[in-house]
């Protein structure tokens, strides 16, 4: 009876352990995937998919996102930043970014009513 007690705290613990990886992880999955560089206006434009670089764009999201593209910057604005972008509607527009993570991740990026930006995020296909 003892050793089911221990088991069982031990089945516990290491739950909540892993667990508490696992979201730390996803918290910082954006950082740790996709921020190793700083955003560079000719390398995103210019950069496309390869053998040895899938996610092309991925390295300068992060930074993108969190430097680059601020609340309340006009949707003309971010066009010129960042070229022509992969897909656009109403509200929303859309960088690729190449194969992160064996997906295809895109930068999404969204609009008000008087094409202000709102907020962007990483997103995956």
């Amino acid at each position: 009876m003892k050793a089911i007690k221990l088991l069982c705290l031990a089945g516990a613990v290491l739950t909540f352990v892993i667990s508490i990886l696992f979201f730390g992880w996803w918290a910082m999955k954006d950082y740790l995937v996709f921020g190793d560089s700083r955003f560079d206006q000719v390398r995103w434009i210019t950069s496309q998919a390869t053998a040895a670089q899938p996610c092309y764009r991925g390295d300068m999201a992060y930074d993108l996102k969190q430097r680059v593209l601020l609340r309340g910057m006009p949707r003309q604005s971010v066009t010129i930043l960042l070229g022509r972008p992969t897909w656009e509607d109403y509200g929303q527009i859309e960088y690729e970014l190449g194969t992160c993570l064996w997906r295809e991740h895109g930068l999404s990026i969204y609009f008000d009513e008087h094409d202000r930006l709102i907020r962007s995020r990483i997103v995956q296909h």
